[in-house]
């Protein structure tokens, strides 16, 4: 399925996300990718603003539930072995069900039903599509079948709940429920952002907080910049834009980690790579990973460096490749704010520090994770 690999990476179409484009093929969702642009124009718009309407009314509880996380870290044996992600998982989990579908997610019980039946499908997505295996195991596409439905329910539930009514707090659905969407559509959307929503975001978090760990100095700049934005009190939607060396870190985690290695693109019209016909209608991949780590655009590739990004030049480059976190991939923009309020609340608290001996291994499917638990211990700041 990936055979041109010459081919350059970032936004196809304007203002679709290669992301999207590629889960919403992997789901068998047809009806954004072909249809009325105007129609999918707006769709898409309402998605953003979705998304950035639940930013801006969440961040109180990005902030509790970045809390309850550091409560659990303090609460340990100091150097306990932290499975940084498992925790994450949990974490991005709670904060991308409450964010999108509301406060029925409270219940931890919801979260773990709904954990079940992510982990299922996107064990799938990440490799099972991409190899051609999930068609050749029977077994294996019943269970991924069987998830999907069960996810589809607890979905129809929750915009069953929501429509027609107004809540203290202001969650994606609410916004797509504003629209005019068919159920299906607001189905496939609030789907498309619960599972990449929780993917990233976990995935986010896991390797920034990694990566500091790798790194006193950086970990130390980070906990400057907190302390004299946000002295001791709480972060606010204000706030973050000052963040400016909390933002270099999580674009160098996003580059170094390689987090989401390829994008996709619906190849509109026939086309040609050397001497390869692509059909019209083909999803085409990109491998961006590869342009991440080039020395030409990033000197000593492999370093982790936040230092790097004080350069328009590299904030440029990423936002070419749509890693930016703005408009481009709306489900990096929800991540990058989670992020950075649970960095804002870990770091002003604790040390972050590496198990000796640790080597880690990526691997490379539509979100980049560790291979193996990543550990790490933690101390508390005096």
């Amino acid at each position: 399925m990936n055979n041109f690999k010459g081919v350059g990476g970032g936004e196809g179409a304007e203002g679709v996300d290669p992301f999207e484009t590629m889960l919403k093929s992997l789901l068998r969702y047809q009806s954004s990718l072909n249809g009325d642009t105007g129609e999918s124009h707006m769709r898409r718009k309402l998605y953003e603003n979705g998304v950035t309407k639940s930013l801006q009314s969440n961040v109180a509880l990005i902030q509790k539930l970045s809390e309850e996380l550091l409560a659990k870290w303090l609460s340990l044996p100091e150097a306990q072995h932290v499975p940084l992600c498992q925790h994450m998982l949990g974490f991005a989990m709670k904060s991308v069900t409450q964010t999108a579908m509301g406060s029925s997610f409270e219940d931890d019980r919801e979260v773990i039903r709904f954990r079940r039946h992510h982990d299922a499908i996107w064990s799938e997505i990440g490799k099972g599509f991409l190899d051609g295996s999930l068609d050749k195991n029977m077994t294996r596409k019943k269970h991924y079948e069987d998830a999907l439905v069960e996810m589809e329910s607890i979905l129809k539930k929750v915009t069953k709940e929501r429509r027609g009514r107004s809540f203290n707090r202001h969650v994606f659905v609410d916004t797509l429920l504003q629209g005019s969407l068919s159920d299906q559509q607001i189905l496939e959307d609030t789907m498309i952002f619960s599972l990449a929503g929780c993917v990233i975001t976990a995935n986010l978090c896991t390797w920034a907080v990694y990566f500091l760990t790798t790194s006193e100095d950086v970990q130390q700049n980070l906990y400057k910049e907190l302390d004299r934005v946000l002295g001791k009190g709480p972060i606010t939607h204000e706030k973050m834009e000052q963040l400016r060396y909390c933002r270099q870190v999580l674009c160098e985690t996003v580059r170094t980690a390689k987090l989401t290695p390829i994008a996709a693109q619906l190849q509109e019209l026939e086309g040609r790579v050397d001497q390869h016909t692509i059909p019209k209608e083909t999803l085409v991949l990109y491998a961006l990973g590869v342009m991440l780590q080039d020395s030409s655009s990033w000197p000593s590739p492999y370093k982790f460096d936040p230092d790097r990004f004080n350069e328009e030049l590299a904030m440029k480059n990423l936002s070419l490749l749509g890693f930016s976190g703005s408009q481009e991939c709306p489900e990096l923009r929800f991540a990058y704010m989670v992020a950075t309020v649970l960095l804002s609340v870990l770091v002003r608290k604790l040390y972050l520090h590496p198990v000796k001996g640790q080597v880690m291994e990526a691997k490379y499917e539509l979100v980049t994770s560790p291979k193996e638990e990543a550990w790490i211990t933690v101390s508390k700041r005096s």
